[in-house]
C-alpha cells in the first residue's frame, strides 16, 4: 500500500523542489486517511482470526460485512470530506501558494483511492486471517509494476502523449489499485470453503457491527492520532528551510515502506494470538510472543543495515536536486538509519497487545509519547529555536525511544494475567 506513494514521489523527483514540497503536502492527506483505513482493516483482522481460529462461518461472515461495512462508511465520510474542504486543508498545512495547484491536481484523483482501499484492505484481512497470505501478497506484486509504468506515462508522458505531471502520478495510482481489487475478488470468487452469504446474517448484522465497531475503534484512534500527529510533524518540518523539508519528505517514503515490514511481521504476530485465543489453546502463548518479539528485532535490524546503504547513494536515486538538500539529507542520515530499531521494538509489543484487548492502553502510551512530549518539543525546537533539521528531525526516533520502556512492561505484565476467563471476553460473536 505504501509502495503507491514511494513510486509517485520517486517518479515526480525530476520535476523539481515545487513538485516534491507539493506531493509531500498531498501524499501526507491520503497517507493519513488510508493509514486509519489500515488500522481499521487491521482490526477487523483480529476479530476474523478469532473466528477462524473457533472454526465457525457463521462468524467469519459476519465479522467480514461488519468490517466492509465499517470501512466503507469511513471511506465515504472522508472522500466527501476532501471533496467539500480541500482548499482549508490544504491552507491549514501550509501557506505557500505556490504549491496550491499541484496538491490540488494531485487531491481530485488520488481521493478516490479511499474507496478502493476500504474494500481491498478488508479483502486482505480475510485472505491473512484464514492462512492465505500469498494472495494479497501476488496482488501487490501484480499492482506494483503497473503502477510504476502507467504512473510514469501518466507523469511524463510518451511519444505523442502529453503527461499531466503530478496528478499522473495519482491516475497511475487508481488505475493500479483497481485492478488490484479485481484481482483479490476473483480470488474470493474461486474459494470454495467461503460462505459470505449476507442474507442469513441480516437480523444479527446489527448488533455485529456494534460490537465491531467498539473492539476496533480505538485501534482506528489509536492509529488516527498517530497519523495527526505525523501529519504536525510535516507541517512543523515545512517552517524550514524549502530544501530541509523537501529532504525529509524524499525520506519519508522509504521510512514508510521500511517500517511495513516490521508492521507486516507484528500484524502477523498479532493474528496468531488472535487464531490462539479463538481456537482456546493458549499454552505456548509466551513462547511464541517471545519470539516473534525477536524476529521483529532482527528485521528492524536489517532495515536500519538497508537504510545505510540507501543513505550512501540517495544522490543516485534522487539525481540534479539543490546541493543544499544533499547536504539535509546527510544531516538525517544517522536518525533514519536508526529509527526503525526503536519503532520495531513497539510495534510489536503494540500489535500482540492488541491481540489481547489492550488497545486502550497501547493508546495512552502512544498519546502520552507523541502529543504529550514529542510534538512540543519539536515545535519548540523548530518554532522558538530555530533548529537545525537534524535537532528537528530527532525527535521522531526520541519519540520512540521514550515508548519502550512502558510498552515492554504492559506486554510482560499483560501475558502473565491472561487467561481462558480473559480470551471468552473477547469472543463476543
Amino acid at each position: 500500500m505504501q509502495s503507491m506513494l514511494m513510486i509517485d514521489t520517486f517518479l515526480i523527483s525530476p520535476l523539481g523542489e515545487i513538485s516534491l514540497a507539493a506531493m509531500g503536502i498531498a501524499s501526507t492527506i491520503v497517507a493519513f486517511i488510508m493509514g486509519i483505513q489500515m488500522a481499521l482493516a487491521n482490526g477487523s483482522q483480529l476479530v476474523l482470526s478469532r473466528a477462524v481460529g473457533s472454526g465457525v462461518k457463521a462468524s467469519l461472515a459476519r465479522g467480514y460485512w461488519a468490517g466492509m461495512i465499517i470501512n466503507l462508511t469511513v471511506a465515504l465520510f472522508f472522500l466527501i470530506l476532501l471533496q467539500l474542504f480541500n482548499h482549508q486543508i490544504i491552507e491549514a498545512l501550509t501557506d505557500d501558494t505556490s504549491l496550491y495547484a499541484e496538491i490540488l491536481s494531485y487531491l481530485s484523483v488520488s481521493q478516490y483511492l479511499v474507496l478502493y482501499t476500504a474494500v481491498t484492505q478488508i479483502s486482505i484481512a480475510l485472505f491473512n486471517a484464514s492462512g492465505q497470505t500469498k494472495v494479497p501478497f501476488k496482488g501487490y506484486l501484480i499492482e506494483m509494476p503497473i503502477n510504476a509504468l502507467l504512473s510514469y506515462l501518466f507523469i511524463h508522458g510518451w511519444g505523442g502523449f502529453e503527461g499531466h505531471g503530478v496528478k499522473g502520478a495519482a491516475l497511475g495510482s487508481v488505475v493500479a489499485i483497481t485492478i488490484r481489487a479485481i484481482y483479490l475478488y476473483a480470488c474470493m470468487h474461486r474459494w470454495k470453503d467461503l460462505d459470505l452469504a449476507l442474507k442469513p446474517h441480516l437480523s444479527s448484522l446489527g448488533k455485529s457491527i456494534k460490537n465491531h465497531f467498539l473492539e476496533i475503534f480505538p485501534i482506528a484512534a489509536n492509529v488516527t492520532i498517530l497519523s495527526i500527529g505525523a501529519t504536525l510533524y510535516q507541517l512543523i518540518y515545512s517552517q524550514l528551510s524549502l530544501n530541509a523539508y523537501v529532504a525529509i519528505t524524499l525520506i519519508f517514503p522509504w521510512i514508510r515502506s521500511g517500517s511495513q515490514f516490521i508492521t507486516a511481521w507484528s500484524i502477523s504476530s498479532a493474528i496468531a494470538v488472535s487464531q490462539a485465543i479463538g481456537s482456546n489453546k493458549m499454552d505456548d502463548l509466551v513462547d511464541n510472543v517471545d519470539k516473534s518479539i525477536d524476529v521483529a528485532i532482527g528485521i528492524s535490524f536489517i532495515t536500519a543495515l538497508l537504510f545505510g546503504v540507501l543513505s550512501l547513494f540517495i544522490g543516485h536515486f534522487y539525481p540534479d536536486l539543490d546541493p543544499v538538500t544533499y547536504a539535509a539529507l546527510a544531516a538525517i542520515a544517522p536518525l533514519y538509519v536508526f529509527l526503525p530499531i526503536a519503532r520495531g521494538y513497539n510495534t510489536v509489543h503494540g500489535n500482540v497487545l492488541r491481540a489481547l484487548g489492550k488497545t486502550t492502553a497501547v493508546f495512552k502510551i502512544n498519546f502520552t509519547g507523541q502529543w504529550i512530549i514529542s510534538i512540543p518539543l519539536c515545535a519548540l525546537i523548530v518554532l522558538y529555536f530555530d533548529g537545525s533539521v537534524f535537532w528537528a528531525f530527532a525527535i521522531q526516533p526520541f519519540e520512540e525511544l521514550i515508548k519502550m520502556l512502558p510498552f515492554r512492561h504492559l506486554a510482560r505484565k499483560s501475558l502473565r494475567e491472561f487467561d481462558h476467563e480473559q480470551a471468552k471476553k473477547l469472543m463476543y460473536d
